[in-house]
């Protein structure tokens, strides 16, 4: 198993789509029957959609501020909140009746999400493998725990760049500078989409490109790789430097109150707070099954494929994303700079899955 530059035909590539498509909207298909699911920030993301559309509408192409918010008083909510979520979702709320909104919104994403790791799959894997993992990585449990359960749109659709992060860090070793300037603006695109998904892809780019670093015995990639992440904050600039400066207006410890904090988070973690420990045990007893079927898969993926160039990275991601959901590694979040701001230890699962999703199909291919 190599890398190359697969040539795909546009029969087969209408085939993946058509299957992607009606995968993703098997996932939505209970919306029409037994009506929305509103999770933990469904309103929160549906009253944001539907104050971007009545700005567009006034002429507003860029809104800062959330009239509607708190009884009308309003907040900075669209100065602090990257704008690719809320921008689509107002974008089809333009076509569609807002009841409609929310199934089309997670259907749009899990098709980019498959489309997404079936690019990288294609790479390494042959067409039907790639295939495969694209559903898997499309209808993958935290996937589905994101839509029924927490209605968190924005970081939904970070998990439909993270395949493409991989992939255009695997190609920094073939292609070295040319894979720079996408993979920079793959970063760019996890600033806009989701800040505490942009702080894992970007502690994700430097374990990923240390790996590169130790198998090639040399320093390129770690050039290569600062290299892209300063050009992903340079084009995400327009909110993420506004952002900071803002800061001092707002009280933004509150990103990090009791409930939402890594400590209160890690799995099985019990606080006084029911709905809370039930979640929790949920999303926990949801990792520990993944975790089990990462560590199948490295071992046979391990047996069949430790000489491929995927092996590695892929092991090594999938392992350090299961480590940081556990308590013991309360150092690392309280010291290491911003990762406290990823408040919830299992949301490692979003990159844990682009590592099972493809190691899955590489230990049991013949399958």
């Amino acid at each position: 198993m190599s890398s190359r530059q697969p040539k795909t035909s546009s029969a087969r590539l209408s085939l993946a789509a058509l299957i992607f498509v009606l995968v993703s909207f098997s996932v939505v298909a209970p919306f029409l029957f037994l009506g929305i699911p509103s999770g933990h920030d469904f309103e929160f993301h549906m009253n944001s959609w539907m104050e971007v559309h009545q700005q567009w509408q006034r002429g507003i192409s860029y809104p800062r501020w959330a009239d509607l918010a708190h009884s009308g008083y309003g907040e900075a909510r669209f100065l602090f909140y990257p704008p690719a979520s809320w921008m689509l979702g107002a974008f089809l709320g333009l076509f569609l009746p807002w009841n409609l909104v929310p199934a089309a919104y997670v259907w749009v994403v899990l098709t980019l999400s498959a489309f997404s790791m079936f690019w990288l799959a294609r790479y390494w894997l042959e067409w039907n493998d790639a295939v495969f993992a694209g559903v898997l990585y499309a209808v993958n449990p935290y996937y589905l725990v994101i839509v029924y359960w927490r209605s968190a749109f924005a970081e939904l659709l970070a998990g439909a760049l993270l395949p493409l992060l991989l992939l255009w860090i695997l190609r920094l070793e073939q292609q070295r500078w040319r894979a720079v300037i996408p993979l920079g603006l793959v970063v760019g695109a996890v600033w806009l989409t989701n800040a505490p998904s942009a702080v894992m892809a970007n502690y994700s780019l430097g374990l990923l490109v240390v790996v590169l670093a130790v198998r090639q015995k040399s320093a390129r990639p770690l050039l290569l790789g600062t290299t892209a992440a300063a050009i992903g904050i340079t084009v995400a600039a327009f909110y993420v430097f506004p952002a900071a400066y803002e800061q001092k207006w707002v009280n933004i410890s509150q990103v990090l109150s009791p409930g939402v904090q890594p400590a209160d988070n890690f799995l099985f973690t019990i606080l006084s707070d029911g709905d809370h420990n039930r979640f929790n045990r949920l999303v926990s007893l949801v990792a520990v099954g993944e975790m089990s079927w990462l560590a199948l898969a490295i071992w046979f993926s391990g047996k069949r494929a430790q000489s491929s160039k995927l092996w590695e990275p892929l092991t090594a991601w999938g392992g350090t994303a299961v480590l940081l959901m556990f308590s013991f590694t309360s150092l690392a979040w309280n010291h290491l700079p911003q990762l406290k701001f990823v408040q919830l230890p299992w949301r490692w699962l979003l990159c844990l899955n682009v590592s099972l999703a493809l190691l899955v199909v590489i230990a049991w291919q013949r399958w």
